[in-house]
C-alpha cells in the first residue's frame, strides 16, 4: 500500500485526530483514586477511559446546568 505501513498510517491519524492525557498520581496521597481506577480497570462494565469520560462529561453537564440558571 503506497510504502507506507499500518503503523505509519495509524501514526499519522492519531497525530491529527487524537489528544494524549497523561496522569500521574502518587501511591500515598492518591490512593484512593489508584483503587477506583482498578477497581473500573477489573470490571466488565466499562474502561476505565470510558468511566473517567463519563465523569468529566456529567461535570460538563452539571457545570452547564448551573451557568444556565445563575
Amino acid at each position: 500500500m503506497y510504502g507506507f505501513s499500518k503503523y505509519e498510517a495509524q501514526g499519522r491519524y492519531d497525530e491529527w485526530n487524537t489528544t494524549q492525557v497523561k496522569l500521574k498520581l502518587n501511591n500515598k496521597t492518591d490512593a484512593d483514586i489508584i483503587a477506583w481506577i482498578r477497581k473500573q480497570k477489573y470490571s466488565r462494565d466499562t474502561s476505565v477511559q470510558g468511566a473517567i469520560k463519563s465523569l468529566i462529561r456529567a461535570d460538563i453537564a452539571g457545570s452547564q446546568a448551573e451557568g444556565a440558571q445563575g
